[in-house]
Parts: structure tokens; sequence; C-alpha cells
């Protein structure tokens, strides 16, 4: 019975988030025309909405206004996106299927792409800095502070740099997790701590424990992704299975080996489910997050 809660939670959640997109995304039939229909392809009609999902959770945590936490969730959605659309180009990772569709760059061309991304990402920044009834200016301040550490070179982009430079390289765990606690990790952290920001101020001691799951989840959210690459099909994915394997990049399966993947998972997960122990009920929807992240395998 809860799990059919919380599904009918996420669904209202994502299609409440997809009627913001349409609308905080700009006009199809608006000039330049082609830029913003490609951005529109790129991000409405796809995706699990993973990072809005954790933007919702953690606002209801703290009591958050849900107009305010949509405009939050489509930021980080948009800075995903872009992120989606950068790395599927041709100097990238040379990828043609995303969310079960061509790729931008295949739907439209490479300059399109380009400037979709760059269009996306400041898009984002311009919705988190407009003023958001009944939150203060230094916490937006705190927000955009936030997605561009986590956007950035200390964050996405730093990360993806380090991937690009170790495609046949031999990498020890530490050096793994390290990358994807930025190429991945750091904007789901970044929605977390987005939505926490939205609603009460929380004690030193929450935050603490707030950013603790934010971090196990984000990496387990990487673990599971290599799981899944080696295991689902491209249809299932949405996008060209075992393309990690074969551009010999490095992954948590090529280093440990599937089962113990699996295992560390599982213990990443566990581990955020403690960090929010003090909680209690409020977190709720966190937990059941951690759940669907980790359950996407096995």
């Amino acid at each position: 019975m809860a799990n059919e809660t919380f599904i009918g939670w996420m669904t209202s959640i994502q299609q409440y988030m997809e009627q913001a997109l349409e609308k905080l995304l700009p006009a199809a039939g608006c000039a330049p025309q082609r830029l913003h229909e490609a951005m529109r392809y790129a991000t409405l009609e796809g995706g699990k909405r993973v990072r809005p999902l954790l933007v919702f959770a953690a606002g209801e945590l703290v009591g958050a206004e849900r107009d305010n936490l949509a405009r939050i969730g489509a930021a980080l959605e948009m800075v995903h996106a872009y992120s989606l659309v950068h790395d599927d180009m041709p100097c990238m990772d040379n990828d043609v299927l995303r969310r079960g569709k061509p790729t931008c760059h295949i739907a439209y061309d490479d300059a399109t792409a380009l400037l979709v991304g760059d269009a996306l990402q400041t898009r984002a920044f311009e919705l988190l800095s407009q003023p958001m009834p009944g939150i203060a200016p230094a916490s937006q301040l705190e927000m955009v502070r936030t997605l561009a550490h986590a956007a950035g070179h200390a964050g996405m982009a730093g990360g993806q740099a380090i991937d690009l430079a170790s495609v046949g390289l031999p990498l020890t765990l530490p050096e793994l997790e390290f990358m994807h606690m930025l190429k991945t990790g750091a904007l789901i952290r970044a929605s977390v701590l987005a939505g926490s920001m939205a609603g009460r101020e929380l004690s030193g001691a929450e935050k603490e424990a707030l950013d603790a799951f934010a971090k196990r989840i984000g990496l387990a959210f990487q673990v599971v992704d290599d799981i899944l690459d080696c295991e689902a099909d491209t249809a299932t994915l949405g996008k060209t299975a075992g393309k990690d394997a074969a551009n010999d990049k490095p992954t948590y399966v090529s280093l440990m080996g599937l089962a113990e993947a699996k295992r560390m998972a599982k213990d990443l997960h566990d581990q955020a489910f403690a960090a929010l122990q003090g909680f209690g009920p409020q977190a709720d929807r966190l937990k059941q997050l951690a759940d669907y992240i980790v359950a996407r395998s096995f």
C-alpha cells in the first residue's frame, strides 16, 4: 500500500513538472524558432524527473510551497537536460539515442545542439534568480551558488572531463568514486539541498544529515547506472546499452564485478537511510526515492 502511495505521489509530481516545464521553456513558435523547438525536444516528454522528485521530497521535509519547488525542479531538470545534450554530441560520447528518441544533434544538428545546451543552462539560472514568494533572497542566492558549483568545474563538468580523460585507463575505486561524485552525484546532491532551502531553516545537524543522504544516493545512482548499462537492453534504458564497455570506459562493474557493484549499491542505500534517521516520517518520500533509485535494476 505504501508503495502504491509513493507511485501515486511520483506520478503526480512528474505530471506537474511536465506542465511546469511546458510553461517555463520558451514557446516553440517564438524566434529563434528552431532553437526553441530543440530546447523543448531535449527537455519535454522524457526522463524520470529524478532530480525534480528529489527537490519535491526535500521540500516536503521543510514545508516548502509547491509552485516554488516546481520552479527549482525545472531549473535542475534544465541543467540535467543540457548536460545530456552535450554529453551525446560527437565530440563527447557520440550517442544517437536518448530517452527512447534520436539525440538532439541527430534530430537537429551539432550547432543547434550546442546552443540548446547553452540556452538551457542559462535559462535554469534565470529561473532560480527570479523572486519566489516566501523564500528569502539569501536562500535563493544560496540555491544559485549550489547549482553553479554542482554544474561547473568542481562538479558535473569536472567529472565529465575526468571521464573523457579516463577512457581505456585503469582507475582505482577512490578515483572512480571521485569522478562520479562530480559527474553524476553533484547535481543529485544539489537537487536535495536546493529543495531543502525552500522552506523552514534546518539546523546545522539536519543540514549535515541531509547532505550525507544526498551524497550517498547520488553515488548509488551512478553505480546502478553502471549495472543497468551491463544488464538492461536498449529499449529498457532508452539509450544505447553496453556503450560504456564498448568504449572501454571504467565503471563499477568493470572494476568490481557485477555482484560487488550490486552490493555497493545496497550498502550506499542503507547508509542513505541511516543518515535520515533523525527526521522521522517527514523523510519518508526521500527514503522511498532512495528505494526507487536503487531498485531500478535488482
